[in-house]
């Protein structure tokens, strides 16, 4: 079976009319299931841009939301990354997802915005999130959903929740070496190092004509994605 033959996709809205997308796994999958949020990075509006990968999580039997955002807003994306975190908490059993099993993931800006949330003492939007994925991201700054640096954080203190981090070894947009930084004092947390670039860890290239990200068609990218969706998968608790 592959990915598009399984691939069941709603667009619905969050605050203030937004969009977000939402992955369900294949018919007839027993749940409820776990919840995956999943932020794109800094170009704003990209969900369209993790549609390959969160369509390959989605048939790991996980019901996945990718929502818009916006980092060029005044406050740096911040009250729609929360927003949408309450939203997928709030939307899950509709579409037969448990909100009380949600996984906080992410890609490039967005990887930093996921491990903040879920590492910081004073998690927002709800309950926090029972693991969180970073994904080709850099965590030396200040998430602008709540300030934290997780390098600073997790030189203090372990996670309260299980990481998995993963990074391309050709990134050559933010290279390997910012998520070896993180590992390194976050000794628990899983570390994935693939053979692809920044784009390929989300089942994607970048295309200059149209200069985003659209769905990669070279084998070691989808490779890697699908190593990427297995370890949401596994996140979530799913062998």
């Amino acid at each position: 079976m592959t990915s598009m033959e399984f691939d069941r996709l709603d667009v619905v809205e969050y605050a203030d009319g937004r969009p977000v997308d939402v992955h369900r796994p294949p018919a007839g999958t027993a749940g409820p299931v776990p919840v995956v949020l999943l932020w794109h990075g800094r170009g704003p509006d990209e969900r369209d841009v993790l549609r390959p990968l969160a369509r390959e999580a989605a048939g790991h039997g996980l019901l996945v939301f990718v929502p818009d955002w916006r980092s060029d807003r005044e406050d740096g994306g911040r009250a729609e990354l929360l927003a949408s975190l309450a939203h997928a908490r709030d939307a899950a059993a509709q579409f037969g997802g448990d909100p009380d099993r949600l996984v906080l993931a992410g890609w490039s800006l967005g990887g930093r915005e996921a491990v903040a949330v879920a590492i910081s003492p004073g998690t927002p939007a709800g309950p926090r999130p029972i693991a969180a994925v970073g994904i080709s991201s850099s965590y030396a700054r200040p998430a602008v959903t709540n300030g934290v640096v997780p390098v600073e954080l997790l030189a203090e203190a372990p996670s309260p929740v299980p990481l998995w981090l993963v990074h391309g070894t050709e990134d050559d947009v933010l290279g390997p070496e910012h998520t070896r930084l993180l590992a390194g004092v976050a000794t628990s947390a899983e570390l994935l190092e693939l053979p692809t670039d920044h784009a390929g860890t989300v089942m994607t290239q970048y295309s200059p004509e149209a200069q985003r990200c659209v769905p990669a068609t070279a084998g070691s990218a989808l490779d890697a994605g699908r190593r990427v969706a297995a370890v949401l998968a596994e996140a979530a608790g799913l062998s």
